[in-house]
């Protein structure tokens, strides 16, 4: 991108965000090569932002004012140990001063423009102002400011010898949709519940309010349910295992069943009021009649499957077989039994407690991949398909959906599903989640049904994000540069019933925190723009070289983030004369990439890739390095020319 430096000292200027700080002339007892020349980088990208002559210094006594402090105390909590944590600066609060550092002022008249969850933030020379009608607002510009801080703003841990400085600025800025989430699967693997709040830290950062809580699947059952003790005794555990999760060995009766957890309902209420304190909804998700074998394995009984009895919490052992695609073969029954009474019971005890713990409107019941071939030869099925005039197994799937959107309704709450839904018949009340694609999605949207945009081609997480060789291995790929191109509400839908988007991240392959970080970032960067910045506002170039300056945040932060933007793309083909050609295509512009075939390591005193390599006749190994200039930053690949000519195939 080029960048354009101008020097004014009164007009007021519209440049990219990403134009570089201007620093003032008149700084006090700093010369001006000291001052720090911290990009504009925010994350997501803002609606409004001007660029002014000036810069802010943080001075050594920082004073926040807040009007209605007590609503804003979150805001004033995290900006105090923010600048005290890492610059080491005294931080108040009065209840009066002439001119503080930093004002905070809720709207007595309301802005229309920034509706709920919209900010003004203006930083001038000597003071930071930022308003909003409502406390999110407030929190929001405020993670806005911290971005105009140096990057060291994000550190644990004092930083010296850093010029704190900002930039002057006037944004407006409020989001594109009101539903902005992130989904995290805490079924497969447990994640404990202070690395819950953890994340619910990194997503506030990007301006994400909703967090999509996956609480039970076919390998745990995460919540405390008072009355039904197993699903916390048996449901919650299984047999540890590690390597690639679908893969692993059956596990034998005599390995114990001590891995996994689950969430108490103290600690529940204690992670939607961490919430909602950073202006987070949770939505919990219970998904059913599929992905249920946690809870078959403790109550067999809601099963149409006399075997049942003797099924187990699964471990990551194969239990569908998916060669014929959707929906899957299941080789267990891990489906619970629509024809069964016993239910609907289970579901509203469930639920009553669901809807008590989760003060949000929506109840999230899955619905998802439920496998049909036990249902199919069952008795019960069939009755049930006779006595209710059912003619389809969809249908059967959808009288089970709309039973227990009858049960959720009966809490107080909305019901929601995942696209299948649709399938067979659905309620006009449902709201739908759609991951199959735009197209569910565009369809139950304008067949007036609210729905959240969360298809795999753009958001699934989970999703390879740089070449298999680099990654742990799943079916499909997602880089940062498709992410980027999530429209959540596209030209051809109703507009009015898209409440949001969101990322979803499932974790069969994700067996700690760090590694959750490391593929939640930076793609959650691309989403979060994608459901907060106006789309004409959409810069692929802008978007990497912000993406870059965060990089720097998240070091500061200890947050582990992906570097896959620095790896090639790499695909191979046939030459018309069969031999094996490897194309190598950054993903971002400026990069130089070098090769060896011989064995050793390469640098840029390499070959330097520039058309698709023929490997020569012996070569076992093909090894690449991206640089910047003199600086490696990509990653060393090292890639079996015997595994690419299998690509080949």
């Amino acid at each position: 991108m080029k960048r354009i430096f101008v020097m004014l000292s009164c007009c007021i200027f519209a440049v990219n965000t990403y134009a570089q700080s201007i620093v003032s002339e008149t700084e006090i007892g700093e010369s001006e090569s000291a001052i720090s020349k911290t990009p504009i980088a925010i994350i997501p990208e803002p609606v409004s932002l001007m660029k002014k002559a000036g810069t802010f210094i943080l001075p050594e006594n920082v004073s926040i004012l807040a009007s209605k402090s007590g609503e804003l105390k979150q805001s004033i909590e995290f900006l105090s140990q923010r600048i005290t944590m890492a610059t080491g600066k005294f931080v108040s609060t009065p209840a009066n001063a002439a001119h503080p550092t930093i004002k905070l002022i809720l709207n007595t008249n309301e802005d229309v423009q920034l509706g709920l969850e919209g900010y003004k933030l203006n930083v001038n020379p000597t003071q930071i102002v930022i308003t909003a009608n409502k406390p999110a607002g407030i929190f929001w510009g405020v993670q806005s400011l911290i971005q105009l801080f140096p990057a060291e703003i994000e550190s644990k841990e004092l930083i010296k010898n850093i010029k704190w400085t900002a930039p002057c600025v006037d944004v407006i800025d409020y989001p594109k949709l009101g539903w902005r989430g992130l989904m995290f699967d805490v079924a497969r693997h447990f994640f404990t519940k202070q690395e819950v709040k953890q994340f619910i830290d990194d997503m506030v950062r990007y301006k994400f309010n909703l967090l999509h809580l996956h609480l039970a699947d076919d390998e745990g059952w995460r919540i405390e349910i008072k009355g039904l003790p197993k699903l916390t005794e048996v449901g919650a555990w299984s047999v540890q295992k590690v390597g690639t999760f679908g893969d692993f060995i059956p596990p034998t009766a005599d390995e114990s069943r001590t891995y996994g957890g689950f969430y108490t309902q103290e600690d529940i209420k204690e992670l939607v009021q961490y919430a909602q304190e950073r202006f987070v909804n949770i939505l919990p998700e219970i998904d059913v009649p599929g992905h249920s074998l946690a809870i078959i394995a403790s109550y067999p009984e809601l099963s149409c499957t006399p075997d049942a009895v003797n099924y187990k919490v699964r471990s990551g052992e194969k239990i569908m077989d998916w060669s014929r695609g959707a929906p899957p073969i299941a080789l267990v029954d891990n489906t619970l039994c629509p024809a069964n009474e016993k239910v609907y019971g289970f579901l509203d005890t469930v639920l009553t407690q669901i809807a008590q713990l989760f003060p949000f409107e929506y109840i999230h019941m899955g619905g998802d991949e439920a496998s049909h071939n036990f249902w199919e030869k069952n008795d019960q099925i069939k009755a049930l398909m006779q006595r209710e005039g059912l003619k389809t197994i969809p249908q059967v799937q959808a009288y089970f959906e709309k039973r227990v959107e009858q049960i959720v309704i009966s809490k107080g709450k909305k019901f929601m599903g995942w696209d299948e839904i649709l399938e067979g018949g659905v309620s006009p009340t449902a709201a739908v989640m759609s991951w199959r694609g735009m197209k569910y999605g565009i369809q139950a949207a304008n067949d007036k049904h609210n729905v959240v945009m969360s298809p795999t081609d753009f958001a699934y997480l989970d999703y390879m994000q740089a070449d298999v060789i680099t990654e742990p291995r799943v079916y499909a790929s997602l880089r940062l540069n498709k992410a980027y191109q999530f429209n959540p509400v596209p030209a051809s839908v109703n507009a009015k019933y898209v409440i949001g988007g969101q990322a979803n991240l499932w974790t069969e392959q994700i067996f700690n925190f760090r590694q959750v970080q490391y593929m939640v970032w930076p793609r959650a960067f691309a989403i979060s723009e994608s459901v907060w910045s106006p789309i004409e506002k959409k810069n692929w170039t802008n978007f990497v070289e912000r993406t870059e300056e965060q990089f720097k945040r998240l070091d500061l932060a200890e947050v582990k983030y992906s570097p896959a933007i620095y790896d090639p793309i790499i695909s191979v083909k046939r030459s018309p004369d069969k031999q094996l050609m490897i194309e190598l295509t950054p993903e971002i512009d400026g990069l130089d990439i070098y090769y060896s075939f011989d064995n050793s390591t390469p640098d840029r005193f390499y070959p330097k890739y520039t058309s698709a390599l023929v490997p020569p006749k012996d070569a076992s190994m093909l090894r690449i390095i991206t640089y910047r200039g003199k600086q490696p930053i990509g990653r060393l690949i090292s890639l079996p020319v015997g595994d690419l000519q299998k690509r080949a195939k």
